[in-house]
């Protein structure tokens, strides 16, 4: 029999976390529901085993903290993990672990929709539209809601996941993983409501969105690290004949070098440019070893049946 697990971190969710557990309760009546509390300062912890769930602590603040503990903690075939915020369509689930199952998936990405602009407000629209353009153009346009926070999971994805993101942004590292190993995933449409009355929001428009992009850089950095570098040796090598060519033409002119400084400070650009090629041939020859192992790791936990 697949043992299911529904993972649920939370923060401050005591108007929300029981609707939470009763749906998917309802929807999943065999599914073990866990709900991580992250130092919430409310009854959150007292509300979620009340409702049912099996309640455990994550003292590291962060949702990527809370999530790295739950995938090392709980033991399953098939994972949910969702906000604790009765945003998320719990009626979907038995649709997307179905799919995950007959499909041989390793991740069902539910990608909101809703006509509610409170719910999904136009800012959190464009940011979750601009960064998943962004995603999609560096590792691949397999995903088209990067920032939601339902997924259904296969234990050889929760396994083999690195979660070494601390916050918000694990979202963005949970999709890269997928794409980056070239996993089985999909995605499907399922509704995204407003929050129940009383309960508030924990993002920040802004500062976790800017959080994101500096993932996105990052991973960039440690997963396309030859493009990542050629890029910033394009441009010391752009800077550098810039800043030679005036020297050298009033050199074939005249024999002389006016400007010394500038000058070595050109050649000082020009071998940096070419260190910076360097660093991303070495790396992108690491890079690979590092894939290489994550895939057989990935490859070494038995598949979902």
């Amino acid at each position: 029999m697949t043992k299911t697990a529904v993972l649920i971190p939370c923060y401050n969710e005591e108007v929300a976390i029981p609707a939470v557990i009763r749906d998917f309760r309802a929807v999943l009546p065999d599914a073990e529901i866990y709900v991580y509390d992250n130092n919430s300062k409310d009854r959150t912890i007292e509300v979620a085993r009340a409702a049912g769930a099996i309640v455990k602590s994550e003292p590291l603040q962060g949702k990527g903290n809370v999530v790295r503990r739950m995938f090392a903690d709980i033991e399953a075939d098939v994972y949910i993990l969702v906000d604790g915020d009765a945003t998320y369509d719990a009626a979907s689930a038995p649709r997307m672990i179905q799919m995950l199952r007959e499909d041989a998936l390793d991740m069902v990405n539910g990608a909101r929709v809703t006509e509610i602009q409170k719910a999904y407000r136009p800012g959190h629209r464009f940011g979750n539209w601009l960064l998943t353009g962004m995603v999609a153009w560096i590792f691949g346009s397999r995903i088209k809601d990067l920032l939601s926070g339902y997924r259904v999971m296969s234990r050889r994805y929760v396994k083999s996941f690195p979660a070494l993101a601390a916050g918000f942004e694990t979202e963005t590292e949970l999709t890269v993983h997928a794409l980056e190993l070239r996993m089985p995933i999909a995605e499907i449409a399922t509704p995204y409501k407003d929050r129940p009355e009383g309960s508030v929001s924990k993002l920040s428009t802004f500062r976790d969105g800017f959080r994101v992009l500096w993932t996105i850089i990052v991973l960039v950095k440690e997963e396309r690290p030859m493009p990542f570098f050629s890029l910033f040796a394009l441009g010391l090598a752009v800077i550098s004949t810039l800043l030679m060519i005036p020297i050298v033409v009033h050199f074939v002119e005249t024999g002389l070098v006016p400007r010394l400084p500038t000058a070595v400070l050109a050649m000082g650009l020009m071998i940096l440019a070419f260190l910076s090629l360097t660093c991303g041939l070495i790396l992108e020859t690491v890079t690979r070893g590092r894939r290489e192992m994550k895939r057989m790791q990935y490859l070494s936990i038995p598949a979902t049946r």
